[in-house]
């Protein structure tokens, strides 16, 4: 028995150290700094200065700040909704029985598989380019001069144009845990329910719905966790113009602020902690809504 304790010490030891090398003392480190006014996320603590609350003070009355916390928020809702909607319609047309639906699968995946950067660049340069993008190419051809000159890639639209391509390329990742949840029902009950007179529509809003809530709660969580660390998309369409914030979100703010940008020098790791931190408890207050609200502990098949 003695031997088998000091095995698993012996097992145990290196994975424990490396995750509180690398995973809990930056975070108890990151803590800590949000609360002192720190220059430089490399500086030792014997030059942080004691700042209290006033980081997150700081950060809650800056308008940018402010406006990227409303662009993450969109983001999170009307893009939630409408990748949500559109992923689970696709997983419940893919096992319905419909034909060479691994094909399918395949192709709606496929955003998925590419880099963010290549994909953004992509929607950039020939889908939204104002010159010979193809919805410009696409508006012309029908004669609709006007909807060709509009510039997706600046004003109003800018931040739409990332908006509908982020959601693109999100749809077949949540498909996938939607059929995968789906298929996991099994085909009696839907059989019964044909005998039954119940049409398909009634089959999906009083089995499949009921029984995928628990694929819900996954969703909504990964879906949360994907938009509060929102960052290359944003840095694509950022504007080398720094008036042009349509497209920030927090975490970019964040890194503004401990390594500067782009003509500005000025470093406040401090208060990039204190965004850190701000986005991980939004992280936790959201993954506690769901699991109240969402509750699928009384479902058994």
């Amino acid at each position: 028995m003695k031997q088998n304790k000091k095995m698993i010490v012996c097992f145990l030891t290196p994975a424990l150290l490396f995750f509180i090398i690398m995973f809990l003392y930056p975070i108890i480190r990151t803590v800590i700094m949000s609360f002192f006014n720190v220059e430089g996320v490399s500086d030792p603590m014997s030059e942080w200065t004691f700042n209290g609350l006033g980081n997150y003070e700081k950060l809650l009355g800056t308008k940018l700040f402010q406006t990227s916390m409303v662009n993450m928020i969109k983001i999170y809702v009307i893009g939630g909704i409408a990748v949500m909607v559109i992923a689970l319609l696709f997983a419940v047309i893919l096992t319905s029985g419909v034909r060479a639906k691994a094909f399918w699968r395949a192709v709606i995946y496929v955003p998925n598989i590419i880099n963010a950067v290549a994909i953004s660049t992509m929607w950039i340069q020939y889908v939204f380019n104002k010159r010979f993008g193809l919805l410009h190419s696409f508006f012309e051809a029908l004669g609709l001069e006007e909807l060709a000159k509009i510039d997706y890639m600046n004003g109003s639209w800018k931040f739409w144009s990332l908006l509908i391509a982020f959601c693109f390329g999100s749809v077949g990742y949540f498909m996938l845990i939607f059929i995968s949840g789906i298929e996991r029902i099994p085909a009696d009950y839907y059989e019964a329910a044909t005998i039954d007179g119940a049409n398909k529509l009634k089959q999906f809003g009083f089995i499949t719905m009921p029984l995928i809530k628990g694929v819900f709660k996954t969703c909504m969580t990964f879906w949360t966790i994907s938009i509060v660390g929102f960052f290359v998309w944003s840095q694509m369409w950022a504007s080398p113009m720094p008036s042009d914030n349509a497209t920030i979100t927090p975490v970019v703010y964040m890194y503004n602020a401990v390594f500067g940008t782009t003509g500005s020098t000025a470093r406040d790791a401090g208060v990039g902690a204190a965004v850190g931190i701000l986005m991980a408890l939004i992280v936790l207050v959201v993954f506690g809504l769901v699991n109240v609200l969402v509750k699928d502990d009384d479902l058994e098949f």
